[in-house]
């Protein structure tokens, strides 16, 4: 995506311009790999997961992700037993966005020192994580690595990554593509930062001990601590409702311009979005990041989006309720192909250039 380079978030150490264009280059070289055979992938590069066809109709879905700087947080409080669900959450959230049912997650722990106390606090929310969405940890591998990790402090320094494998029938697979204008798109609430944009608020709220009134008592530490959510019960619900669901979208970086990895050619207007969570404010009151930025890099107070045909609408909403309060229709599908609508904010945004004033041509 293109990006201003003296961005709020660039000037803290990320620019995004930069990183599309790297994930560009890298798969520009991927996209050449010659196997020797037909591909079994059914899905192209850019959705949440991609879906290698096995025999007949089954799928077999896969993603990866990592914790990102989230983990430096948890270095700085010496705290590590919740990180482990955000390994879980980013990988199966994403899984779960082709309709698959997510089996099993590989974990992958990079540290500076094997401290077993430390990897105890991480197992343990591991676990959490993995009870919650139903999958088993059958592996995973741990490297010891201080030459390339380092602390915050040392030697308290750790990454860590998953990767999750689901299972779907093919022919049930949701992609996006059966999105129609009119649709309705509901919106499930977030915990808070969830497990992106941590350098920009990591940045903003570099005293972890400070108890901002906005925060009810919490500290800066606990609410960016605060686990991402998963949200796999809730697609297992809808998938045994009989509710037709035409898409599935996990709200991580880039915010709402998510919905624009679906494979309808259509748009998004969100005109009743979900209430914003205070960390957002103070994020972008102390890093003096504007609104088009925020709502690019963060997801703002909505996690997850779910796609149904408008009659259904309000089904869909007491179903998911149940297992996230606060979801409710957030706006609709319009045939403006490529494009996402916040109105409430004058923003219009699009995949190659993020969000800005909409034209007046």
């Amino acid at each position: 995506m293109a990006r201003v380079a003296d961005s709020a978030y660039a000037r803290a150490g990320v620019d995004t311009g930069q990183a599309g264009r790297g994930v560009a280059a890298l798969v520009e070289v991927l996209r050449t790999i010659d196997i020797g055979r037909p591909s079994r992938a059914v899905l192209g590069s850019g959705h949440y997961a991609n879906v290698l066809r096995l025999a007949g109709d089954t799928g077999l879905a896969l993603s990866t992700d990592g914790v990102g700087t989230k983990l430096i947080v948890a270095e700085q409080l010496g705290r590590y037993d919740t990180v482990g669900i955000d390994c879980i959450a980013m990988n199966v959230n994403d899984v779960i966005c082709v309709g698959a049912d997510p089996i099993a997650v590989l974990d992958y722990v990079a540290v500076e020192e094997a401290d077993p106390e430390l990897l105890a606090a991480v197992g343990r929310g591991l676990k959490a994580g993995a009870q919650e969405a139903g999958v088993e940890i059958p592996g995973g591998e741990l490297a010891v690595v201080p030459e390339l990790i380092r602390g915050h402090p040392s030697p308290g320094g750790i990454d860590l990554v998953g990767m999750c494998v689901g299972l779907v029938e093919i022919p049930r697979m949701v992609t996006g593509a059966a999105a129609r204008p009119g649709d309705a798109i509901v919106g499930l609430p977030s915990s808070g930062v969830h497990s992106n944009g941590f350098t920009l608020a990591r940045s903003a709220l570099d005293d972890l001990s400070e108890q901002p009134g906005e925060l009810g008592g919490r500290t800066v530490g606990e609410a960016l601590l605060e686990p991402t959510v998963i949200y796999v019960r809730t697609t297992r619900a809808l998938r045994d409702s009989g509710l037709e669901v035409r898409g599935l979208a996990h709200i991580t970086g880039e915010g709402l311009l998510n919905l624009l990895r679906l494979e309808a050619q259509v748009g998004y207007r969100i005109d009743s979005p979900l209430p914003v969570s205070p960390i957002f404010g103070l994020i972008a009151a102390r890093s003096g990041a504007g609104v088009a930025e925020m709502h690019e890099v963060f997801n703002m107070g909505c996690g997850f989006c779910v796609i149904v045909p408008d009659e259904q609408a309000a089904e869909a909403v007491a179903l998911l309720a149940e297992h996230h309060p606060g979801a409710a229709v957030i706006g609709s599908v319009t045939d403006g192909a490529g494009v996402v609508e916040l109105p409430g904010q004058g923003l219009e945004g699009r995949a190659e250039t993020g969000f800005s004033a909409p034209s007046s041509t």
